[in-house]
């Protein structure tokens, strides 16, 4: 613990509010909100922690802090916090899944679609379905049964949907908005459970028309109710009132939370996937930021009831949510929760095995680097790569690792533009010069490591750029590599020497997929300049033909080889002018007869 963190821990106050751990950077990595900060705070500094807390305590260099009036205005802000901050050691919920949903829209002559995507536009939602196909026969059931437009732009003429009884014609009939009232109604109150109704309608209109000897509209009704028995009556009926609800069980081991949310919808459970992440204070914390951020998405619409498991703070989750959150005390219900914390429990036995493995493979692998290399542990690696044939169209690429994994949003590619074509030396100065004076210009985070994906000449000509000319004292290291071009020695220090790794280390396979993934996205980058580079210098030298007629003949042709083909009439009707098509023919014929002569 630094003098800095000592003197803020010694004046923190005995009020609710919110945390920001920094580090050495200056980066938040992790938000948290409590009940007493001074508590809270000096908790982190105090005692022993697991693994994963210890991991976080000893990555914080300073923190802030901010006082509010109450725990419930503390949560608010802290999920606001988490949401403008991206800290990495926070929930962030970013891999969770979407699932889609029936909507009818609210357009003049509305529709009804499939998506996956809640907005707020006045739109009529219904789900969320445990799976697309599931929805689409929905769909498909509706669509028969309600005939509302199915074009995405009205059209000047009718369709096949109107011809087989399944649209109203709107493009060249007034439909009255009484009936699309009529029938968004039916179509929200099938939905919400009431299709055994509409069963029954279809039922009796079916007996009459038996009656009435028209046989051919009573198959139609009989094929209807058919298809909403396999549709709709094959799912399971979990509750008899239809109402909409939510129920969250969760279950802790090892630092590890593990949530599962089941949903229950118009009578029907859905079971959602499971969320599993790091945790690094009380489960019950960790639980009510995980119900907040559930929320904010736009997809998760709040259902008319919420169940969660007794330990959870009732009246901070119904201030936080504005809706009705319940502790289910028997029956049902309580059955229902305790199915939830029972996959719950489950699903993180199951997949501690591989929680750990990845966890060794990304966290464990920089800290075994750490130790070999013997600096600070490289939580931030920007590894560079140059790429060329022959010298033509020279560029350069850059990598991040962060705790281990790939952060792609950080990658960068570079054009050379000083360098000549041959010097790789040059070309690195120039682009890790380029690189770390605008990290320092925008106070962009500085790396814990650097790695050049070459040998000593590299290697060597970025510390000339980071120490001697930025005065940046920043870990430089090379990777080489063997005859059958894998990743075979980490170089290290000054002077530099090859750092004693072990093959099977974690840290090793660590440094071949920094190696491997700079080569690719350097080699990408360079296959997709020399494309730019082969259409340009052929087009290009076409008199008369700049970069918007150059994309027209791409577009109308598809390839340089057709242009080079085409007559001048062809040429016209790609949008040529007459004298330019004729000259653009004329100098092929003349580039394939000069070809033919060095034949």
């Amino acid at each position: 613990m630094n003098e800095l963190i000592q003197q803020k821990l010694a004046i923190l106050p005995d009020q609710p509010g919110c945390y920001l751990m920094k580090d050495r950077q200056g980066t938040i990595i992790y938000v948290g909100k409590a009940k007493v900060l001074k508590n809270r705070v000096r908790s982190y500094f105090t005692g022993t922690h697991e693994g994963k807390t210890q991991r976080l305590v000893s990555e914080i260099v300073d923190f802030e802090y901010f006082v509010t009036s109450s725990e419930i205005e503390a949560l608010i802000l802290e999920l606001h916090l988490i949401k403008k901050h991206d800290p990495k050691y926070n929930i962030m919920l970013k891999d969770d899944k979407t699932y889609p949903y029936i909507k009818i829209t609210s357009e003049r002559h509305p529709r009804l679609i499939i998506t996956r995507q809640v907005k707020k536009d006045h739109g009529k939602y219904f789900g969320p379905y445990p799976n697309a196909y599931s929805a689409s026969e929905t769909k498909k059931l509706l669509d028969r049964l309600y005939p509302l437009r199915k074009c995405n732009n009205m059209p000047d003429r009718v369709c096949l949907y109107y011809h087989i009884g399944q649209c109203l014609g709107p493009c060249v009939k007034k439909v009255e908005e009484k009936t699309y009232k009529e029938m968004i109604d039916e179509i929200s109150k099938f939905l919400h459970g009431g299709y055994q109704q509409v069963k029954n309608d279809l039922t009796a209109k079916m007996q009459v028309a038996s009656e009435n000897l028209d046989f051919e509209r009573a198959k139609e009704y009989r094929d209807q109710i058919a298809h909403i028995e396999a549709v709709m009556e094959k799912q399971k009926i979990t509750t008899n009132d239809y109402i909409d609800r939510d129920y969250f069980g969760y279950y802790v081991d090892k630092g590890w939370m593990c949530v599962q949310v089941l949903f229950v919808r118009q009578g029907k459970m859905l079971e959602r996937e499971v969320s599993l992440f790091p945790i690094y204070r009380d489960p019950e914390e960790e639980f009510l930021t995980y119900l907040g951020q559930f929320y904010d998405k736009p997809e998760h619409m709040l259902p008319k009831e919420i169940y969660v498991p007794k330990t959870t703070d009732l009246e901070l989750a119904n201030q936080l949510l504005n809706s009705k959150v319940f502790i289910p005390q028997r029956g049902k219900k309580k059955e229902t929760l305790e199915l939830a914390t029972k996959n719950a429990k489950i699903a993180l036995n199951e997949k501690f095995q591989l929680i750990e493995r990845q966890e060794q493979r990304t966290i464990g692998a920089v800290e075994e680097l750490s130790e070999a290399m013997r600096i600070a542990p490289p939580l931030r690696i920007e590894a560079f790569d140059n790429s060329h044939i022959y010298g033509a169209d020279p560029v350069s690429a850059m990598i991040v690792f962060a705790d281990g994994k790939p952060f792609k949003k950080d990658y960068r590619k570079f054009k050379t533009k000083i360098a000549g074509r041959h010097d790789d030396y040059g070309a690195m100065r120039e682009v890790v010069r380029r690189r770390y004076t605008r990290v320092l210009k925008e106070e962009l985070p500085l790396p814990d490591l650097i790695i050049i994906d070459g040998g000593k000449g590299q290697i060597e000509a970025a510390r000339e750029i980071i120490e001697d000319e930025l005065g940046l004292s920043i870990p430089i290291a090379g990777l080489a590599k063997d005859d059958k071009h894998q990743t075979s020695q980490l170089l290290y220090g000054d002077p530099l020497e090859i750092v004693p790794l072990k093959r099977t280390s974690e840290a090793f396979y660590l440094l071949q997929r920094i190696q491997d993934e700079v080569h690719r996205f350097a080699i990408t980058f360079h296959r997709q300049q020399r494309g730019k580079h082969a259409v340009a210098s052929v087009l290009d030298q076409l008199e008369g033909v700049g970069p918007k007629r150059k994309q027209k003949l791409l577009r109308h042709f598809g390839s340089v080889k057709k242009i080079r083909e085409a007559t001048p009439e062809q040429l016209r009707e790609a949008g040529l002018p007459e004298k330019i098509a004729e000259s653009v023919a004329e100098y092929f014929k003349k580039e394939a007869l000069s070809k033919n002569n060095e034949v």
